[in-house]
C-alpha cells in the first residue's frame, strides 16, 4: 500500500476533532472488520487502512507531521529527522486502538509504504489489543398462551442453543438483552451481547390489547332474554358470570383482574372483556314453535 489519504479513508474533514476521528473509526471498523467479513480480502485491506489512518490522525504529533507533508513528504527537509526519531521509537508507543471496544484481532505489523518510511517500521512492534466480542440478534416466536406464563424457552444464536426464562406478560416486539452472551472477547476483552426480539402469534379466540383481553362468549337466545348463567374461559381458568335479562347482542361484560399478566409485576393483571354473542337456535320442536308464536302474537 502506497500513500493513503487518511481523511478520505475515515470519511472525515481535515478539521475533524479527536472525538470525530474516534467515532468515524469505530463506525467504519465495525463494517470492515475481518470477523464480520470472513475471507473477504478487500474488507481486510480496508480494515488495515482504517487502523493505519486512525493511528496517525489520533496521535497529535503524527497528525501534525502528516498534515505538514502529506503526499509530498519526500520533499520536506525535516522529514528525514522525523523519520529517524520515529524509527528509534519503533514499537514503544501507546497502541492507539486501546479501548475502542471492537471484536477481533489486527496485525499491527501491516502498514503502507508511506507510513513506514515517514514514521518508521512497526513490524513486530505492536502489542495485542483487547477487543470486545461481537453482538448477536435472535428472534423468538411465542403463542399468546406462552406469553401469559413464565416459562423456559430455548433459541439458537450464532450456532448455539441458549435457554432462557421468559417472564409472563412479554409484549409483541419487545426486546431484551443478554449481557455477555454474545461473541467471545479477544485478548481479555469483554464478551458481546445477544439481543432477543419476541414475536407473539395472533390467537383465534383472544385479542390482546396491552394487558387487557377481549373475546366473544356465546349465549343462547333464551338466556339472553330471561337471564341466567354463562361460563367464560379466562387465562386464569373458567369464570361463572350472571347474564342479566334482556341482554343485547354485542354487550360486554368486564371481569376485573382476569386479563393478561403485567410484565414483571407479581399478581398484577389487566382486565377481561367478554362480548356477548347471542346464538339463534337452528331447530325447534313443534311445541317450542307454538309457544314462540304465542309470544310473538302477544308482543304484537
Amino acid at each position: 500500500m502506497a500513500f493513503l489519504d487518511y481523511y478520505k479513508v475515515l470519511g472525515i474533514e481535515k478539521t475533524a476533532t479527536t472525538d470525530a476521528i474516534k467515532k468515524a473509526y469505530r463506525k467504519m471498523a465495525r463494517k470492515y472488520h475481518p470477523d464480520v467479513n470472513p475471507g473477504d480480502e478487500e474488507a481486510k485491506k480496508k480494515f488495515q487502512e482504517l487502523n493505519e489512518a486512525n493511528e496517525v490522525l489520533s496521535d497529535p504529533e503524527k497528525r501534525k507531521k502528516y498534515d505538514q507533508y502529506g503526499e509530498n513528504w519526500k520533499h520536506g527537509d525535516e522529514q528525514q529527522r522525523a523519520q529517524q526519531q520515529y524509527g528509534r521509537n519503533t514499537g514503544g508507543g501507546q497502541n492507539p486502538f486501546d479501548g475502542f471496544g471492537y471484536n477481533g484481532n489486527y496485525d499491527a505489523g501491516e502498514y503502507s509504504d508511506f507510513f513506514e518510511q515517514m514514521f518508521g517500521s512497526r513490524r513486530g512492534g505492536g502489542r495485542q489489543t483487547n477487543f470486545r466480542g461481537q453482538d448477536y440478534t435472535a428472534d423468538v416466536q411465542l403463542t399468546l398462551q406462552q406469553a401469559a406464563t413464565t416459562h423456559q424457552q430455548t433459541f439458537t444464536a450464532n450456532g448455539r442453543n441458549i435457554r432462557i426464562t421468559v417472564p409472563a406478560g412479554i409484549e409483541n416486539g419487545q426486546k431484551i438483552k443478554l449481557a455477555g452472551q454474545g461473541g467471545q472477547g479477544q485478548n481479555g476483552g469483554p464478551n458481546g451481547d445477544i439481543y432477543i426480539t419476541f414475536h407473539i402469534q395472533q390467537d383465534s379466540k383472544y385479542d390482546r390489547k396491552g394487558n387487557d383481553i377481549y373475546s366473544k362468549t356465546d349465549v343462547d337466545v333464551f338466556t339472553a332474554i330471561l337471564g341466567g348463567d354463562a361460563v367464560i374461559d379466562t387465562f386464569q381458568g373458567p369464570v361463572k358470570v350472571k347474564i342479566k335479562p334482556y341482554t343485547q347482542n354485542g354487550a360486554k361484560i368486564r371481569l376485573k383482574g382476569k386479563g393478561f399478566p403485567v410484565y414483571k409485576k407479581e399478581n398484577a393483571f389487566g382486565d377481561y372483556y367478554a362480548e356477548i354473542n347471542i346464538k339463534i337456535p337452528t331447530s325447534l320442536t313443534e311445541e317450542q314453535l307454538e309457544l314462540l308464536q304465542k309470544v310473538s302474537t302477544l308482543n304484537n
